[in-house]
This record gives structure tokens, sequence and C-alpha cells, in this order.
């Protein structure tokens, strides 16, 4: 109630308020006038909301808040549903497709569900597809019955009679109110704002992405990191600038199908669920931490869309230097990777299934052969689909299965642990990096006794990767500065 009263925008994502009287629910920062005590109820979720008979607000707009934190910081089997359903997967493959990836029966999925989130498996899908239709009718110039089947509804009816009951509009009432304030875009992109919890400093995040992109599938180009993108019914090319108070995102579908997963997939790959609060109020107890958050609060993880690519680029850094990362990815990009045309920018291809990969001859590879086992053995293993890393893994499983792959030591599992995961606590203590900026500030330098001081840190070890990185004089701290009219690549 308090967080309501004071209007807290911290908490917009974790739970929504309800008013009997008017039948709307808010984010807990709506700028209205709050009702009386009585006349508030509070949901875990806007599909518990919307299922117990209540609209979304036209002021505060609570389907467009950040997500929940707790499903990207937690693998127990509820956060790993909600990340499954966010990737689209009960749209595809139904609640059984759902259950099947988690390993549990649909009855249990649904109960922990309903127990924990106010709604099942099937409303908070429906919760996901009313959201996507809300920014295709907002943002795009699709005809409406385009616009119904791209967000995942199977008729035109369902889906107006869904945008009508959440929104207490009509698709084209919310089309002509978006429309007053609209901005032209190039024709087949959407343009969409990412909202996040402040702080957020972008420095760190996106300078990681920039200086450890692979050319042909990531650049920064026009002010914007941009990547292509491999999604369940096509491909798709992203651009995404930081601003102060959202993330811009254009995107380039082949199929508009896939407009709520590759938004997902953004949003997990800049980490903008986190509750940058809670992480560094945390850490900041900690004096050796404490001035490096003072100086740039709410740094993020930078994480993946792909958590096999990632997997596959991180053997490939092992023991070189991020420019020869880069390039041993690029020469696996242009001999595997599919082609793809990106007229806005200089794109070229998605990243290579592993499928593809498998096909590689190792005597190509131009580093040690050892190198060459730990990479080929990990390619198999995941095309053969024996460690999930994608977004509903058991995260202390495929850490226990990555290990027992040849080659593949605590510093290659906990990176991916960290960027593929998802994993909160992840913590690359041997890293490199990490031991230069622990010995300058005073910290111990050797892994062992670093892990012991570390645990203090505890379940945010990953976000102080990000501070500890961000005391070294590297690009991977830094936004490019671009010239007048002109792109990095």
């Amino acid at each position: 109630m308090r967080a309501v009263q004071s209007k807290d925008a911290r908490f917009d994502g974790w739970f929504f308020t309800a008013v009997l009287t008017t039948k709307i629910y808010c984010r807990p920062s709506c700028p209205v006038v709050p009702p009386k005590v009585q006349n508030m109820r509070f949901y875990p979720s806007a599909a518990a909301a919307q299922q117990a008979g209540f609209r979304a607000c036209k002021r505060c707009r609570p389907d467009a808040s950040p997500g929940s934190p707790e499903w990207n910081d937690r693998a127990d089997l509820v956060a790993r549903a909600m990340r499954l359903i966010s990737d689209g997967v009960v749209d595809r493959d139904g609640v059984p497709g759902l259950a099947t990836q988690l390993g549990y029966s649909v009855r249990q999925v649904q109960r922990q569900l309903q127990a924990e989130l106010g709604a099942g498996p099937l409303a908070l899908a429906r919760a996901q597809r009313a959201q996507t239709a809300r920014m295709l009718i907002e943002t795009s110039d699709l005809q409406m019955a385009d616009v119904a089947f791209a967000s995942g509804f199977s008729s035109v009816r369902t889906f107006n009679e869904t945008v009508q009951e959440v929104f207490a509009l009509s698709p084209s009432e919310l089309r002509g109110r978006a429309q007053r304030g609209s901005h032209p875009t190039a024709p087949g992109t959407i343009s969409l704002r990412l909202p996040f919890r402040a702080p957020l400093t972008p420095d760190n995040l996106f300078g990681h992405l920039i200086a450890t992109g692979v050319p042909g599938v990531e650049e920064w180009y026009g002010g914007a990191y941009r990547r292509t993108l491999r999604l369940p019914h096509g491909h798709g090319v992203v651009a995404l600038k930081p601003m102060p108070d959202h993330i811009a995102c254009q995107l380039s579908l082949t199929d508009q199908r896939d407009l709520a997963i590759a938004i997902s997939r953004c949003r997990r790959m800049l980490d903008l669920d986190a509750d940058p609060i809670a992480v560094d109020e945390l850490l900041a107890d900690d004096p050796f931490l404490a001035p490096l958050i003072a100086k740039a609060p709410g740094r993020r993880v930078p994480r993946t869309v792909d958590g096999n690519e990632f997997a596959v680029r991180a053997v490939l850094g092992q023991q070189v230097s991020t420019a020869a990362a880069r390039t041993h990815a690029s020469r696996l990009v242009l001999a595997y990777g599919e082609p793809v045309d990106d007229p806005a920018g200089g794109l070229t291809h998605l990243f290579p299934t592993m499928e593809a990969l498998a096909g590689l001859d190792p005597e190509t590879l131009a580093f040690p052969k050892s190198r060459r086992t730990t990479l080929t053995t990990l390619i198999a293993t995941l095309a053969a689909g024996d460690i999930d890393l994608g977004a509903g893994s058991d995260w202390d499983r495929a850490r226990a299965q990555l290990a027992e792959l040849p080659g593949i030591g605590p510093w290659t599992v906990e990176s991916i642990a960290m960027r593929a995961l998802g994993d909160p606590d992840a913590f690359v203590a041997s890293d490199l990096g990490i031991r230069y900026a622990a010995r300058d500030l005073g910290l111990p330098e050797a892994p062992k006794p670093l892990i012991a001081h570390a645990r203090a840190w505890r379940p945010w070890r990953a976000y102080a990767v990000q501070y500890l990185w961000a005391t070294g004089d590297h690009a991977i701290n830094k936004i490019p500065t671009e010239l007048p009219n002109d792109g990095v690549r």
C-alpha cells in the first residue's frame, strides 16, 4: 500500500493494483489519486487482474510496464515457465509443450502458476498476446486482420473481443489514439519503446555488446547496436539505442508473429527487467564496491539472444583477445551462417545453427587441437539437444553438464551461466579483468579468496562483475563515439 501511495515506480511489474469501483488495474506508480484502501485489490500479474475482470488503465498503461525481476533472477519451475511463456512456447506448442520443456506434468505446471501468479499458462499467454497486439496496432500500419494473427490470436473475433476487454477500447480506437503523436518509420519497421527500471548505466552494457560483436551478425551503426535474430518463424534485424528513460527499439521481421518473441529476447539481452535498486543496495554494503556504485549506478549484465550461440563464442574466446575471438566467430559465420538482406545497415548473416556447425572440419580451425576438441564436442552436444541453454533451462543442471565436457572449466561455465543462462549470481573469479580490478581495489586477487569475499555479494555476483570490469580501460566499457553522419562498424 505504501508503494501505491508514494507512486513508487520501482515496484512497476512486481504487482498490479486493481480498483473495485472502476474495474481498472494500474501500475503502483499510476499518477491518478489512489483509491480508498477498501476498494483496492492486489494481483501478482497483469494476467491475474485481467482474469478477475479488470481492464488496463489508459493513463499508466500497466501492460507496458517492465516485467517482474523475479523471472530472470530465479531458476525454479514458475520462473522457468514464465521465461518460456515470454518466449512464445505456449503460442507455438500449447501448454503440453510448455510442460514437456519443463519436465513436469501439465497439471503440476498449471497448479504452480495459479498458486503464485493467480493465473494459468493460457491466461498468461493471452495477456502477452494482448500486449503484442497493442504494440502492432500502435506502431505499424498492418491491417487489423494481420495484427490479429501476428499477435497469436486464432481469429479476428477473439482478437477484437480481447482488445476491447483488456483495454476498454476497440483496435481502431487504439490506433487512432496512437497516431495523434506518431512518427513515421521505414516500411516494414516496427518502432517500440522498451521500458526499464531506473537507474540504468548503458556504457558497459552496450559497450560490451559492441566491442565483442561478431562482424556480419552485429554492428554499431547510426547510434544504435544492431544485430540479426534467428526466430521461430523467420529472422529479423533489431536496432537498439539507449535513451534517458527507455531503450529505442526498431525491429524488422520477416514474419510478424515473431514480434513478442523478438521483444522478449531483446529485453533479456539488455537485462531490462532487473531491479537495480535491490542489486545496488546490497552490493553497496561492501566498502570496496560502494564508490563504484555511487559513480555509475544501475549497471546491467549484457546477456544474449541465443544461449547456444553464446556458448560457442565463449569457447572461441578462451585464452585469446577480444579481437581474436571476433575473428574466429566471423570465420564461422561466413562459412556456415545464413545470408540475410539488411538495406538499413551492414549486417549480412545469421549466426550458424548448431546443426550447421556440426559439419565443420576441425582442421580448418586456427587454434590448438585441444580447443578444437572442446568446440566440436560442445557443438555436437548442443546439436543433439543434450544440454538446454534456452530460456527455460535448469541452471544447476546446465552448469553440471557443461563442466563434464572436455576443456570447459570454471571460467567458461560461469561466463555461459552469466550471459546465456542469465544467472544473476554467476561469478567469473578467474577472469583476468576481474583479477586486475580486485588487485587495484585492494580485494583478494586469487580466485579462491575472492570467491570467499564475494559470498556477501550473493545473489548478485554477476552484477558485481560488471562494476569490477568497468574499472578497466577497455572498449567493453565505452559506447563508441561516432563521426557526423557516419557509423562505426
